[in-house]
Formats: structure tokens, sequence, C-alpha cells
């Protein structure tokens, strides 16, 4: 678990700005397969596993692309919010944005790796904005779940 975490003030222009940063990565070694736990994670229309989302606008059976946008409904409120699929590169690495809230920028990176120990599954977090603080505050207690969710969720459907 890295985290880092800063926060400027700046006084220009007789005006006070604030400027918060946060960056966090969760790291989790599964027994799953690489193949397993990518397909676990681009099925975007299961994510059961996700203890932040319940559900999504994506059609079943699409593989997310970069430039995708789709919607999906948190357990926080029931507003959708859209992600943006920014980066995808096939069994390693996909790259979303959030576009919820003005004033925050919220991007998850989720990396799968293979290991002689076994797979590695990461999401890392990154937040900006003068609301990051109030909103990891609300997300931190399920960010670290996530990653253990979706590794379990890959295990039980590698064995059934």
């Amino acid at each position: 678990m890295i985290l880092n975490f800063s926060f400027k003030l700046i006084a220009a222009k007789g005006k006070l700005l604030c400027y918060f940063s946060l960056y966090k990565t969760y790291r989790v070694v599964s027994s799953a397969p690489v193949d397993v736990l990518w397909q676990k994670l681009i099925n975007l229309t299961d994510v059961s596993w996700n203890p932040l989302i319940t559900r999504t606008n994506v059609p079943l059976g699409l593989i997310p692309k970069p430039g995708f946008i789709y919607e999906a409904v948190t357990r926080f409120m029931p507003i959708p919010v859209q992600f943006f699929v920014e980066n995808v590169r096939p069994r390693e690495l996909l790259s979303i944005r959030v576009l919820a809230i003005p004033g925050i920028e919220h991007k998850i990176t989720y990396k799968v790796e293979s290991t002689v120990c076994g797979s590695f599954i990461s999401i890392s977090v990154t937040l900006r904005g003068w609301l990051s603080p109030f909103i990891w505050w609300l997300i931190r207690p399920y960010t670290a779940q996530v990653v253990a969710q979706l590794a379990q969720a890959a295990e039980i459907g590698m064995r059934s």
C-alpha cells in the first residue's frame, strides 16, 4: 500500500487557492491466472464484485476501448456517474477517469501482472481538486476492498 498526499496553499493575485492531491495504490496476490482476472475486470456489465458500483449501462459482451464512455450507479447516491476509459493494454492495464462532480479529478488504474508467486492485481486511485479530501473520506474504506473482492470473484469464477 502506497500513499502520497499533498496540500498546497497558494496566494496569487489577492486570492487564496487550495490544491489537494492524493495518490494511493492497493495490491493483492491471487491464485487466479491473469486471463481470468482480466476477463473479470473488463466485463463492465457484471460489477457485482465492486463495493462502490451497483450497476452499469454497458451492453453484455462489450469490451472497453480507449474513448469509451459509460454510466454507472454508485452505492452512495442513486444518480448515474460517467466513466471514461482512458487507456487499455490487454491483460495488463485498464485506466478509467470518473466524471462525477466539478471540483474533483478522479482517476482509477487497474494493473494485472503474472509472477512466480501468482497473479498480482493492483488499483491506483488518484484524486485531485478541492473536494478530494471529502471524496477520499467517503470512498477510502471501500477502495481497499475493491482489489480483494475482484481477486476473490476471479478465484470463485475459476473454480466453477
